[in-house]
């Protein structure tokens, strides 16, 4: 069950972003389109964004494993072809502290490696399948939106390269404008070299296209809507046919709910991310704002702004927010945006928007990360919650997931933080009051500090 309204599940209607009407189709031949009768395969995975789409490819191409992956609607139409396109890390809502305190330094390095690792398995993957990802930025920046918050940025700095080794360094309110911008919520910025931005649907078209070509099945338009098991096989039905599969990944994230009765969705909450595009700005309208970056960046509100220049000179703003995924809902959102965007970069106040549209970002009660194998289900596995950080952190986990499936390494040898199913979110009905209440106390924070 969820409280979202049932439109953010409709896998028959195209997201409206940007990124639809700015990526090639998919090769002939990619989607197989809906299922049809009865297969059976070894490994049969639910979902087709990031983490289904790459343990697809891995098991195929590395393991030689016999997959078939369906997806509810087209291949990428979830998070993973309409998020902002932040290569980066890490995919938690935990701070460096908390991680550190809850699961010992050691541990909490081993994650912060793990995601290193990620970031540069998009690079590896973009090369070897000669994916066209549109890579832009030498770094991300994390922006001080007032000028106590820049303390902080410091501390995390002092910890990412002392504790864990990262190419990270502190850049002043003036370093800033100097060489990539300005805005009344710009006092200094923590820059990660490591990150980078890309173009998030030719990516998950890109990972399509590989795992087709190395035999994985992939059906679009193939929403599950019954799961049992027959003996050692599951059997997934959906409205056209029958798969039956040894093994089956959940990799549904956000979008999960509760055809398989895993439980799975009564442990998560997704959170409504919403982007606008603007039109492409001149070269006076840059400079008035003396933008020169094309680093993405975000900010250290509570409730996050993330913002980046596209290499068509077209700038995006995302925003956490609304909690019914109405249609009307999302009308007054994007209309709240369009005024914090000339809000926080003034000289582009009359600048008009082109595209809007939102998404799940997935999160847990632990606040970190699931890789695991349902206690009660054998042969049932799941990868998702990565906290708005899964354009690295999917890809890691479908090839992890892959390559544990095949007995190359043990689940309880993850780093902690990833480790089992989480919690259970006590009454599940209430998630939306709960989420409700945090919003509003982040709003609330984030307009204290801004006074």
């Amino acid at each position: 069950m969820t409280w979202y309204h049932a439109s953010m599940y409709d896998a028959g209607k195209p997201a409206g972003s940007f990124w639809e009407d700015d990526a090639p189709h998919l090769a002939e031949g990619v989607d197989l389109g809906p299922v049809s009768g009865e297969t059976r395969c070894d490994v049969a995975i639910v979902g087709g964004g990031y983490t289904g789409l790459s343990a697809a490819l891995h098991l195929a191409r590395d393991h030689h494993v016999d997959v078939c992956l369906l997806e509810a609607g087209p291949l990428g139409w979830g998070a993973s072809g309409r998020n902002g396109g932040f290569c980066t890390l890490p995919p938690s809502g935990l701070s460096l502290e908390q991680l550190i305190h809850r699961y010992g330094e050691a541990e909490a390095r081993r994650f912060i490696a793990s995601q290193v690792e990620a970031i540069e398995l998009v690079r590896n993957l973009a090369r070897d399948e000669a994916i066209d990802i549109r890579p832009q930025g030498d770094g991300t920046l994390l922006v001080a939106h007032m000028p106590s918050r820049f303390a902080g940025l410091k501390e995390e700095a002092a910890l990412l390269a002392g504790k864990f080794g990262l190419p990270v360094r502190v850049m002043s309110r003036e370093e800033v404008a100097e060489t990539d911008y300005d805005s009344t919520e710009q006092f200094g910025a923590l820059l990660n070299g490591l990150a980078f931005g890309l173009h998030p649907l030719r990516f998950a078209r890109g990972l399509a296209e590989a795992a087709a070509r190395r035999g994985a099945r992939l059906h679009g338009h193939s929403q599950v809507e019954h799961w049992e098991r027959s003996g050692a096989e599951h059997r997934l039905v959906t409205k056209g046919g029958t798969v039956r599969a040894r093994r089956v990944i959940l990799a549904t994230n956000g979008f999960t709910r509760d055809e398989f009765g895993s439980g799975l969705a009564a442990r998560l909450m997704p959170v409504l991310s919403n982007i606008i595009v603007t039109r492409p700005l001149t070269e006076d309208e840059l400079a008035a704002q003396v933008w020169k970056t094309e680093r993405p960046c975000s900010n250290t509100r509570r409730l996050l702004f993330y913002y980046r220049l596209l290499p068509d000179r077209r700038f995006l703003f995302g925003a956490r927010g609304d909690l019914t995924g109405k249609p009307e809902d999302g009308q007054r959102m994007r209309r709240l945006m369009e005024r914090r965007l000339g809000e926080v970069f003034t000289s582009w106040a009359q600048v008009p928007t082109t595209h809007y549209w939102r998404g799940f970002v997935c999160m847990t009660a632990r606040m970190t990360p699931a890789i695991g194998e349902i206690p009660d289900a054998p042969g049932i596995y799941f990868a998702l919650a990565y906290h708005g950080d899964g354009v690295s952190a999917a890809p890691w986990a479908g090839k992890t997931l892959a390559q544990l499936i095949v007995g190359k390494g043990a689940f309880h040898d993850l780093p902690a933080p990833f480790r089992d199913l989480p919690p259970r979110i006590p009454f599940p009905s209430l998630r939306r009051w709960y989420l409700g209440a945090a919003l509003g106390y982040y709003r609330l924070r984030d307009k204290q500090q801004s006074g």
